[in-house]
Order: C-alpha cells, then sequence, then structure tokens
C-alpha cells in the first residue's frame, strides 16, 4: 500500500475579515519566526555528525517540512479566497457571516453560532462552516423558520431565534 492520498475536497472559498487576517498572521508567523527557528535547529543537528542516528535531525527535518506544507497551503488558499465583508441585502435571512441563534426543538436546547468559511471553524467560539449540514440547512432562512437537519447523532430538528451581522457575539 502506498502513501499516495486522493486531495482533499476544497471548501467553499469564502472568509471573514477577521478569518482572513488570522490565516495571514498565521503565515508570517511561520514564515518570519517558526521556520528560522526549525532551520537553525536543522543546522546545528545537522553538524553533529551521523544523521541516520540523529533523532534531533530527523525531527527538525520532519517540522520544516510540515511548516512548509502548511506555508504552501497558505499561500495557495490565501489567493483563492474571497473576504465577504459586507452585509447581505436582507439582513433577516441567513447568510454567511450570520450569527445564528437556534434552539432544538427536542429538548429546547439554545445555541448561538456564526456561519464562516471552512478555513475558520472553531467550536469554542461557535464559528461553524458553511459546509456543514447545520449551516446548509439554515442558509436563506429567516426567525422563526424550523429546519431538519440529519446530524451524525441523528436527525434534529431546529428553529431560528434570532439572527444577526454583528461582528461580535
Amino acid at each position: 500500500m502506498g502513501r499516495w492520498r486522493p486531495p482533499a475536497a476544497q471548501g467553499t472559498a469564502l472568509v471573514t475579515p477577521e478569518g482572513h487576517a488570522r490565516l495571514k498572521a498565521e503565515l508570517d508567523d511561520l514564515w518570519r519566526v517558526q521556520r528560522p527557528e526549525v532551520v537553525r535547529a536543522l543546522a546545528a543537528a545537522a553538524a553533529e555528525g551521523d544523521r541516520s542516528e540523529n533523532a534531533e535531525y530527523t525531527y527538525r527535518k520532519k517540522q520544516l517540512g510540515g511548516i512548509d506544507r502548511r506555508v504552501r497551503y497558505l499561500g495557495k488558499r490565501l489567493e483563492a479566497l474571497r473576504v465577504v465583508d459586507t452585509a447581505p441585502a436582507d439582513p433577516r435571512a441567513v447568510f454567511f457571516g450570520a450569527w445564528i441563534e437556534v434552539e432544538r426543538l427536542d429538548d429546547g436546547e439554545v445555541a448561538r453560532y456564526r456561519i464562516v468559511g471552512p478555513d475558520e471553524t472553531d467550536a469554542a467560539l461557535g464559528h461553524i462552516s458553511i459546509d456543514s449540514p447545520l449551516a446548509r440547512a439554515l442558509l436563506k432562512k429567516r426567525v422563526d423558520d424550523e429546519v431538519e437537519v440529519e446530524l451524525p447523532g441523528g436527525t434534529a430538528r431546529f428553529a431560528i431565534v434570532d439572527v444577526s451581522y454583528a461582528t461580535s457575539p
């Protein structure tokens, strides 16, 4: 069995201004801070002699490869992304960048999510990808609309309680 893997499916090429800034900052940090440190450590490890038994050298080579892979990905991805920095024409409907408060109809649990690009999802912040089943079901809906979503745990029904386009909750 070879190492080849099929390429991952590209997500929707949209990003919020905050997400774009975060990705650019990550690229800058990788290129200007982390990569030079790893290259210096790699050079020091290489100077120690026999590389075949040098664990530090092997580790730093893998680390450098990981950084270079991420730099390549971010460079290409940032060129392809479209920054969405305007509110939609209808601010009462759910579109990209919206903060949505939903109530799960089976147990009454209320949750707040923001629909963002696949490169900036963060469960801790409540950011969900526009490619997620919940976000896809919510798009173009309005307050008091109900949606049924097929989640990994089974089918769930949600009602939209609130929609806003403020930059923070």
